[in-house]
């Protein structure tokens, strides 16, 4: 690793976003320039988009820039397989060709002059550095307390993360390398890269707005990765499912003995309705339970068959 003038790949996964793109890679492309004046990183330092099997003409941008700026490179995968995928092809493509490697999404959300401050501490000696928010003040108060309940209940969960991080980061080859290593199907990086260890540091910025486009991650897909993220790396729900058996059955040998005090002493009256309330309660957590159980299963179930991870049909 060349820690003095290294070379910097820029990975930007890339779903739907022919409008950003021609927003974002001069941006970006300023970004390798400036860098490579102040001599903190090679001229040789390049972009690499992901195509996440795009529906618009993504893939046509990219090749174009791609035509006017060797700079611009790209991998196509075949297929729509999800942010995760498409960011995990990206790095593994620049896996071997550059010094370390930083990924940011496309739309510019995440502050790009953060990647000078990011190659700065990897020159220092950082093998991984976490773009953090310093705020979440651009957000609204839904979005705000759930992201905020989102990593608390990640930590309770015992999910090793970074507050306020999403996929913003510097990884060098060192990192890349054992990356390459976690061969798992069900991707969660944000949980995967701090299992790694070595030396990392944080570098913080301010949210933007969209440079253009829509948002790919609606509230819906947040709590499918959320449910992902937990199940991938934690069985504490399966071990919480086994103690609330325990609690219940306590209340049950509780409510047994007062039912016998109750028969013995005659009070016995009639209960339909505390009959019924404690049959839909005990039969909602019943399904809860195999609700958790069969997430992990069908995870089981995925992960036994070994199937590719995604593939690249196309690469410029």
């Amino acid at each position: 690793m060349n820690r003095e003038k290294p070379v910097i790949a820029v990975v930007m996964p890339c779903y739907n976003e022919e409008e950003a793109l021609p927003l974002s890679l001069p941006v970006m492309l300023g970004i390798l320039d400036k860098m490579a004046e102040q001599g903190i990183a090679s001229a040789d330092s390049y972009i690499l988009c992901s195509n996440d099997g795009s529906r618009d003409r993504t893939w046509e941008v990219l090749k174009d820039w791609h035509s006017r700026d060797q700079r611009v490179r790209g991998v196509s995968l075949a297929h729509n397989r999800g942010h995760q995928y498409a960011l995990l092809a990206g790095l593994m493509a620049v896996r071997g060709e550059c010094d370390a490697a930083i990924s940011i999404d496309a739309d510019l959300q995440d502050d790009p002059n953060a990647i000078i401050e990011m190659v700065k501490k990897y020159r220092e000696g950082c093998d991984i550095v976490y773009g953090v928010r310093s705020s979440r003040r651009t957000d609204t108060w839904f979005k705000r307390n759930t992201a905020h309940a989102f990593y608390s209940f990640q930590k309770t969960m015992g999910l090793q993360t970074i507050y306020d991080h999403a996929d913003y980061r510097l990884m060098d080859a060192k990192a890349l390398d054992m990356l390459s290593e976690f061969k798992e199907q069900n991707l969660f990086l944000r949980g995967i890269v701090p299992q790694i260890g070595l030396k990392w540091d944080v570098v913080y910025y301010e949210r933007n707005s969209r440079v253009a486009g829509e948002s790919k991650y609606p509230l819906s897909k947040m709590l499918s990765f959320s449910i992902d993220g937990i199940t991938s790396f934690s069985a504490l729900p399966i071990r919480y499912i086994f103690f609330m058996g325990i609690i219940f059955l306590i209340i049950d040998l509780i409510v047994a003995i007062y039912v016998l005090i109750s028969y013995f002493t005659g009070h016995v009256e009639p209960g339909w309705s505390s009959i019924m309330l404690s049959i839909w309660f005990v039969g909602g957590i019943v399904l809860i339970g195999l609700g958790v159980v069969g997430e992990y299963i069908g995870k089981i179930f995925i992960e036994v068959k070994a199937r590719p991870r995604y593939q690249i049909d196309e690469r410029i």
